[in-house]
C-alpha cells in the first residue's frame, strides 16, 4: 500500500491497534476509496475507485467486513478519544442522538424490518421502509470554519424491530434502552468528563432521565417534555414517624397549568440552524414521577417562538441548576444530527451498501456513520491552501458546509494519495496547473 497523507496518519494510525497489519491496511485503503467515491459504496466500486493502490486479491479487501476479526468498539473508542483530544479537550461534552432508516434491498439481509421513516413522513401521512434502523450517538463540534457544531458520530447501534426479536429469541431494546447501552459506553471509556446529552423525544423518556440522575455528577438530560407530566415535590422529612416513609411530597400543578397562569419572560437564545430567535418562556422546577419507578428531579422549560414560525413546546432537564437559556440552546442544537443524516445521505453513500450477513451488516453502516467524522475531522487538519475557494458558492452563503469539506478533502486525496504514487506522479507533474485544476474538479467535483 502505498503510504497515506501525512496529515491523515495520526488519525488513522489510532485505528491501527483494532485490526492486525495486512487488514489495517486493507481498511486503510476501503477508508480513503470511500472518500474518493462518488458513487455506491459497496467494496466492488471502491476497489475501482482506489485501482492500482489496492494490493493483493480483491476477495481480501470484501473479508474485512465479512471474515476478518477486528471491533467496532475499538474504532468507535479510537475515533472518539481522537476527537475529544484534538477538538474538545475540556469543558463539558456536548451530545446529540437520534435514530435514521437505512433502506437495504434484499430477503436475507440481517436485522432487516419494516420502519417508519422520519424523513418522509408528515403529520398527515406516515410513510414506512424496509432496511435497518440506527441508533446514533455523536459529539457536537464546533470547528473554527463553521458557526455551528457539528454531529459527528462516534457510536452506533442496530435497532431490532419486536417481531424480529420474537422471532430470534431475543429480548426487545427500544431506542431509547440502545441509547442508554451507549451513553453507559461513553461514561466508562472517558471516565474524567462530563457530558451533556440532548435527544428527541423518543429519548426523553423516564428510564433514561433516572439513568442520567444515578450519574449526575457526569452526564445531563436535555429532551422535550410532557405539558400534563406528573410531578410532585421531594417527598418529606420521615422524623419519628413509625412506618414505611413517603415515597413523593404534595401534587404540583402540570406544566400546561402553570404556563397558563404565569407570566412570561423573554429571551434571545441560539435557535435551529445557528440563528437567533426572540422567545418568551415559563419555567419550573419539579420531581418526575413514574408508577412504580419513582422521582427523577427535573427543570422544566415551557418556549413560546415569537415569531410564530415554530410551534410552542416543553423542554426539560436532569440538572435543575441548569438556565433555561442553555436548556433551549442545548436542545436546539441536536439539529445538527439531523443535518448530519441528510448530507451522508448525498455525499457518503448511505442506503447504497449491499451487504446481507450478521457480520457485514453490523459493520458496513457504522462505518459509514465513522466516515463522515473521518472527512470533518481530515478537513480541519487541511492547511487553508487546500480548503481556500473549494465548493459551491450563493449569494448568502457566509458558512462551510459538509459539501465543502468532502470535496475539499477529496481532491487533497487525489493531489497527495493517488497522483503521488510513481506510476502517476511523473506524467501528473507536467501537466500546467490549468489542467491540473480541471483534472481535479472532475475528479472530484463541487458538491
Amino acid at each position: 500500500m502505498h503510504s497515506i497523507p501525512r496529515a491523515a496518519e495520526p488519525l488513522l494510525q489510532e485505528f491501527a491497534t483494532a485490526f492486525t497489519r495486512p487488514t489495517y491496511q486493507r481498511f486503510v485503503v476501503l477508508l480513503l476509496a470511500a472518500i474518493l467515491t462518488t458513487g455506491r459504496r459497496t467494496v466492488t466500486n471502491l476497489l475501482r475507485t482506489a485501482g492500482h493502490l489496492a494490493p493483493g486479491h480483491p476477495t481480501s479487501y470484501h473479508r474485512v467486513f465479512c471474515r476478518r476479526r477486528w471491533s467496532g468498539w475499538c474504532l468507535a473508542r479510537a475515533l472518539a478519544g481522537f476527537l475529544l483530544r484534538r477538538w474538545v479537550p475540556e469543558g463539558p461534552v456536548y451530545l446529540c442522538g437520534d435514530d435514521t432508516v437505512d433502506e437495504h434491498r434484499g430477503t436475507k439481509v440481517y436485522g432487516k424490518a419494516c420502519h417508519r421513516d422520519a424523513v418522509r413522513s408528515t403529520h398527515s401521512f406516515t410513510a414506512y421502509r424496509w432496511g435497518h434502523k440506527w441508533v446514533v450517538l455523536a459529539i457536537l463540534v464546533q470547528f473554527p470554519f463553521a458557526t455551528r457544531r457539528w454531529a459527528l458520530p462516534v457510536l452506533v447501534a442496530l435497532y431490532r424491530s419486536k417481531e424480529w426479536n420474537q422471532r430470534h429469541g431475543r429480548r426487545h431494546k427500544t431506542p431509547s434502552h440502545l441509547m442508554r447501552q451507549l451513553l453507559a459506553v461513553l461514561l466508562r471509556w472517558f471516565g474524567r468528563r462530563t457530558f451533556v446529552f440532548a435527544g428527541d423525544g423518543g429519548y426523553g423518556t423516564h428510564e433514561l432521565a433516572r439513568f442520567a440522575h444515578r450519574h449526575r455528577s457526569r452526564l445531563t438530560l436535555v429532551s422535550r417534555f410532557y405539558p400534563d407530566a406528573n410531578l410532585y415535590a421531594a417527598p418529606p422529612a420521615r422524623g419519628r414517624k413509625v412506618g414505611r416513609p413517603r415515597k413523593r411530597g404534595r401534587k404540583l400543578p402540570s406544566p400546561a397549568q402553570v404556563v397558563q397562569r404565569s407570566a412570561w419572560s423573554r429571551l434571545t437564545v441560539a435557535w435551529y440552524g445557528g440563528g437567533q430567535r426572540r422567545v418568551e418562556i415559563v419555567t419550573g422546577i419539579g420531581h418526575w414521577y413514574k408508577n412504580g419507578e419513582g422521582l427523577v428531579p427535573v427543570r422544566w422549560v415551557f418556549v413560546h417562538d415569537c415569531s410564530g414560525t415554530h410551534r410552542d413546546e416543553y423542554f426539560f432537564t436532569t440538572d435543575t441548576d441548569m438556565t433555561p437559556r442553555a436548556i433551549i440552546e442545548a436542545f436546539t442544537g441536536r439539529w445538527s444530527i439531523e443535518t448530519t443524516f441528510q448530507e451522508m445521505r448525498g455525499y457518503l453513500g448511505l442506503e447504497t451498501t449491499r451487504g446481507w450477513s450478521e457480520t457485514t451488516v453490523l459493520r458496513a453502516a457504522p462505518c459509514l456513520f465513522g466516515l463522515f467524522s473521518v472527512v470533518a475531522i481530515l478537513y480541519g487538519e487541511l492547511p487553508a491552501r487546500r480548503t481556500e475557494r473549494i465548493g459551491i458558492l450563493w449569494p448568502g452563503k457566509t458558512d462551510r458546509t459538509f459539501s465543502d469539506a468532502v470535496t475539499a478533502v477529496r481532491r487533497w486525496l487525489w493531489f497527495e494519495w493517488v497522483f503521488a504514487t510513481p506510476q502517476h506522479y511523473g506524467a501528473f507533474s507536467k501537466l500546467p496547473r490549468p489542467t491540473k485544476a480541471v483534472l481535479l474538479y472532475a475528479l472530484a467535483p463541487a458538491a
